[in-house]
Parts: C-alpha cells; structure tokens; sequence
C-alpha cells in the first residue's frame, strides 16, 4: 500500500472514531476498554445504527489504490492519443502549412516592391508635369519599369528564390519582371548574372507551359465526349486560331497544342538574347531573336543592305515568350520538333529538352552548329533540372507582374 492510500485510509478510520466519540455512541466505548481494535467496516455499521451520517470518503484501502490507478492510466491513455493526434496532425497539415506561408510572404514582399516600383513611377510623373504647363496629346508610351540588377536580386532573396531550391523541388514564385534588368551586363560575376537571367524567364516560361497544359486537358476533355457543347465548340474555333489550323483538323490541334520544355526556351533565350544583355533584349524585350517584315521591330545594326527584317520588339517579356510558344507550336520549320514531342507523349516518356534540341536546326541559319550550341547551353547550365519544375500555387490568378 503507497505511503498516499495509508495516510488516506488512517484519515478516514480516524473521522469515523470522531464521530463516534463526539456523538458519544457507547459501544465505542466498551470496545475501547475491551482493548479491541475495530475494523473501518464495524465502525461504519456502528454509525449507520446508530443513525449518524458516514463521512463522504467511504472508499477500503483496495478501493482507492484501484480508483487511483484506474483515474491515471485513463488520463494517460487520453493524453498519449492526444500527442498522436497532435502529432499526426502536424505531420499532414505541414506541406499545406509550408505552402501558406510562402504564399503569405511571397504576395507581401512581392506588392512592396510593387508599390515602390509606382510610387517611383508616380514620381517622375509629377516632375514631368511640372515642366509641361498645358496638356497635350503625345503617343501612348510604355508605363512598364525596369527594375536594376541589385533590386531584382533583393526581390528574389526576400522571397527566397534560389535554384538550389528549385532544383531540389522547391516551387517557383510567380512572380514576372515586364522587363530584364537594364544593369544585367554589368555584373561581373558569370555566373551570376545568367543566374539572374534564369530566375527572370523560368516563372515566365512556366506560366505560358502551364496555360497549354489546362486547355490541352480541356481539349481531350472535349474529345472524349460524344456531344459537345456550344461553348466547347466556340473554344474549339478559337484554339484553331490561335494554333493557325484551317481545316479544323483536331489531330493537327493535339500535335500544336503542348508545352515547349523550358530547357529548350532557356536555353535559345540565352542563346539569342545574349544572356539578357544584348540591345534587342534590353530595347524590346526580344528575347528569341524572332525576325519581322510588318510588325514593329528593331532594325540589326550592320545588317545586310539587301535584308528588311527587323527584330520583333515587344511590350513585355511575357509577350516575348508567348510569340516564341506560338512560333514552335505552329511554323511549318518545327513540324519535325512537334512530331517527335507527340512521339514521346505516345510513348508516356518525359518530354526531353536536351532530346529535341536537334530538331531545331531551322531555328538559325548555321543549322545543326546552331543545335550543338544549344545541346553545349542546356547541359553545361543543367537546364534539364528546370524540366520539371512547377509554379507555387497562389491565390493571385496573374501572379504579380513588375
């Protein structure tokens, strides 16, 4: 018996005595001159004949040692599911715990910068006005800023948006410059500065990769039924649009309508762009080198007399991107990189940017020079790691754009 239940069991033997003794119960009395020890059981009986209310702890020595280890082990019991629970718990909700807060931090340090990036923009606004004393009609101008080298770089940093990471898994923010760096050249460091470049365009990429992939999944939706509805034709006519298909051949629309791999895109990005620093880049956020006869552009300096083309410019580097997907997935140059990208998806093999390379020998005019350049690119930068990379889900439909 623990020192706990003999203290209890002596306390209430002697509660029982009291009373007896205090309402002057007289076989007490005899039995304590008969030198005879009265068990707890006799004393009560003792009481509840003589009409005397029992003190409320009625409980043997047994009793409470079983009471005791009965309240404990039920108490632990509730406790150690409590801790697994917990525990469990902990365990499921992290990735989704994880993926909050990357999202909190990313929208917060993403819109400071945004906002500073207007309020700079608002700022030289006003001196602008200052010096104009009457308004006047001028031609629609370009209100996208440029961020520096240094800033991008903070941006990126604050958000914690490495390649190690992504490499390693890590989800890429969706967050998308409007224009590269006008200082990029300016980094001594090689490394990085194509770096930088990559984490500019890798975001971008992702993004046009991921719209393919949700019509390509409404498209197969749509084939797989056997009535399709007016909205789904009306989709249907504009995705024929857009992949420039006349005959409404739906098995042409299945080989246009995929991903480009983003090795491939950085690496002829890299290619063309110089890494972000050449003047076509940095003027007109052409960043594929894509010639033009009609559009705007940006005419090459020591160009051929008898040549007119000029360098397509665009107003944002999304824009740049999106022109480059249109270009592979539609010009009758790339039939051959369409086909062997639909071959591998027959085969339910990974598209491989390092395996379609050499199907983009019309991309330039040295032709197969020109796809050991890129093959040299991709795998001298590990570009094939960024193949499987993924966007960080967010709440931001456009994710945001600087």
């Amino acid at each position: 018996m623990s020192k706990k239940i003999e203290k209890l069991f002596k306390s209430y033997r002697e509660q029982l005595l009291h009373l007896a003794k205090l309402y002057g119960i007289v076989e007490i009395k005899s039995y304590a001159r008969s030198a005879k020890r009265l068990t707890i059981s006799q004393l009560e009986l003792l009481l509840i004949k003589n009409h005397i209310k029992l003190p409320i702890n009625r409980s043997s020595d047994k009793a409470i040692a079983k009471q005791e280890l009965k309240q404990n082990t039920i108490t632990n019991v509730y406790l150690s599911l409590f801790v697994i629970f917990f525990i469990g718990c902990m365990i499921l909700t992290r990735p989704y715990i994880k993926n909050v807060v990357n999202e909190v931090k990313f929208t917060y340090v993403a819109e400071e910068y945004k906002q500073a990036k207007i309020d700079k923009s608002k700022k030289k606004t006003k001196k602008k006005n200052k010096v104009v004393e009457e308004p006047e009609l001028v031609p629609e101008q370009d209100n996208t800023v440029s961020l520096n080298a240094e800033t991008t770089i903070n941006l990126f940093d604050d958000l914690g948006y490495d390649l190690t990471g992504v490499r390693a898994g890590q989800k890429v923010k969706p967050i998308y410059l409007t224009k590269l760096p006008k200082d990029l050249k300016t980094l001594g460091d090689t490394k990085q500065k194509r770096d930088l470049f990559i984490k500019i365009l890798l975001p971008l990429i992702l993004d046009e990769n991921e719209k393919i992939t949700q019509d390509r999944k409404r498209l197969f939706k749509i084939l797989n039924k056997n009535f399709n509805t007016a909205g789904e034709r009306v989709w249907l006519k504009r995705r024929f649009k857009e992949y420039k298909i006349d005959d409404n051949d739906l098995s042409k629309l299945k080989m246009r309508m995929d991903i480009i791999p983003v090795s491939v895109a950085l690496a002829q990005a890299a290619n063309e762009s110089g890494w972000g620093t050449s003047r076509f880049a940095l003027e007109g956020n052409a960043l594929f080198g894509q010639w033009t006869w009609s559009k705007k552009g940006i005419s090459p300096k020591n160009k051929d007399p008898n040549q007119t083309h000029k360098i397509l410019q665009f107003q944002i580097l999304k824009a740049s991107v999106r022109a480059y997907k249109n270009n592979l997935n539609t010009h009758n140059a790339y039939r051959e990189f369409r086909e062997a990208r639909a071959q591998l998806r027959q085969k339910n093999e990974i598209i491989n940017g390092l395996l379609l390379t050499k199907y983009l020998k019309n991309y330039a005019s040295i032709g197969e020079k020109y796809v050991r350049i890129l093959e040299d690119i991709i795998e001298k930068n590990r570009l094939t790691d960024f193949d499987k990379a993924d966007l960080l889900p967010t709440k931001l439909k456009t994710g945001v754009a600087l």
